[in-house]
């Protein structure tokens, strides 16, 4: 990369972190503190309200970045961003958990992923494009792990209204970051999508990476619905879950650094992808084994693996769609797949909230196993681009195969 690819990679992962970490700083303790509000005895009505967000960015998600083509990439981030500091201060002032589901709609009303990830494409070449995506797609997951060391403790210290404080801070600390540190963007942009929707959808290499990030998501947020409660019944009081969290996130980046990265280098990067989704899956088969009534040490060595899986997930597949998607598409293709992972966030919170609610902890991670397992079968036929082989390559030889 050369100076101005830096700054751009750099900034644009930022604001991408420092936004998710704004989504995801509520996520491991809310059905906690929900609790304490009007309404917040009701799993479903809980379930809503984590998921909410990902409804609201789904639906905005090709509008705003349909916008950016038109009024340029940073007005419109600046706008989304605004939005969602909005809806958390709607949050820090929410009497009952009725208002907390407005606030996060409201949240996720400030669609920005689009926006980021064109505006990222049109600040680098083709060569480094996938490095840069790489960081965008890495940062997602290591907020989602300081999230889950960090909201424990603040929560114990300032409640959920405070978490609500803390990530309208970052709303605007990342409003700061694209006016004055971002480079700026170009006049005519790089990526205008010119591909239809159906080009995407017609191409089997991306259908499935769409299937998997919304399964991930939904599966991601729906064992956080009932996972918090298990740690409380197997002792660990809220303010410590931390203490479980931060070793196994630890580790888990440890294993990726010497699993992941190698690998793909030596062109293993398909069997390193099926193996982490079958791992997501052994975890929520596991954890339907031992919930309600699990051990400390058993929710520990689940949630490691967790994170080993979900970490290589969520770093290597922001990376494929950019490499697999068709020039002349990028802009769609990246538009339908960020719309997918915010549906699935949707999905996870709600359905898992009513899984919660009527068949219980055991039933609701039976389900994400399932779902785990269906991914697996979809994206069993996969062949990632390598040094040998273009994307172009790629997505010919699968629509011959298909």
């Amino acid at each position: 990369m050369n100076a101005l690819e830096r700054r751009a990679s750099g900034s644009l992962a930022l604001v991408f972190a420092a936004r998710m970490l704004g989504l995801f700083l509520v996520l491991p303790v809310f059905a906690l503190e929900a609790a304490r509000y009007p309404g917040g005895t009701d799993p479903a009505l809980v379930g809503m309200a984590m998921g909410i967000y990902g409804l609201t960015q789904g639906v905005l998600q090709i509008p705003y970045g349909l916008a950016s083509d038109r009024f340029g990439r940073k007005r419109v981030i600046v706008l989304g961003l605004a939005v969602f500091a909005a809806g958390s201060l709607l949050g820090v002032w929410a009497p009952t958990l009725h208002w907390l589901v407005v606030a996060r709609a409201l949240q996720g009303a400030g669609a920005i992923s689009a926006a980021v990830t064109a505006l990222l494409a049109d600040l680098t070449r083709d060569a480094v494009r996938t490095k840069a995506m790489a960081m965008v797609g890495a940062s997602i997951g290591l907020m989602f792990a300081v999230s889950l060391v960090a909201a424990p403790a603040l929560a114990a210290h300032v409640g959920l209204s405070g978490l609500f404080a803390v990530t309208g801070a970052l709303a605007v600390l990342c409003m700061a970051i694209i006016g004055w540190w971002t480079p700026a963007e170009p006049r005519v942009h790089a990526n205008v999508p010119r591909g239809r929707i159906a080009d995407v959808l017609a191409l089997p290499a991306l259908v499935r990476l769409n299937v998997g990030v919304f399964v991930l998501h939904a599966v991601q947020l729906a064992m956080w619905v009932s996972l918090p409660a298990l740690l409380v019944q197997a002792g660990v009081a809220k303010a410590d879950h931390w203490k479980v969290y931060l070793p196994a996130v630890l580790a888990s980046f440890v294993v990726m650094g010497f699993t992941l990265f190698p690998l793909e280098r030596r062109g293993y990067l398909r069997a390193v992808f099926l193996a982490a989704i079958g791992l997501v899956g052994l975890v929520q088969l596991g954890l339907a084994l031992v919930a309600p009534h699990a051990g400390i040490a058993a929710l520990a060595v689940l949630l490691f693996l967790f994170f080993c899986g979900f970490n290589v997930l969520e770093a290597t597949q922001p990376s494929l769609a950019s490499r697999l998607a068709p020039a002349h598409a990028r802009g769609t293709a990246m538009g339908i797949y960020n719309t997918l992972q915010s549906l699935g966030l949707f999905a996870g919170g709600a359905v898992g909230g009513w899984l919660a609610k009527h068949v219980g902890m055991a039933g609701l991670f039976a389900a994400c196993a399932a779902m785990m397992v269906l991914w697996l079968v979809v994206a069993w036929p996969m062949r990632a681009p390598g040094r040998a082989a273009s994307a172009e390559e790629v997505l010919a030889e699968e629509a011959q195969a298909t």
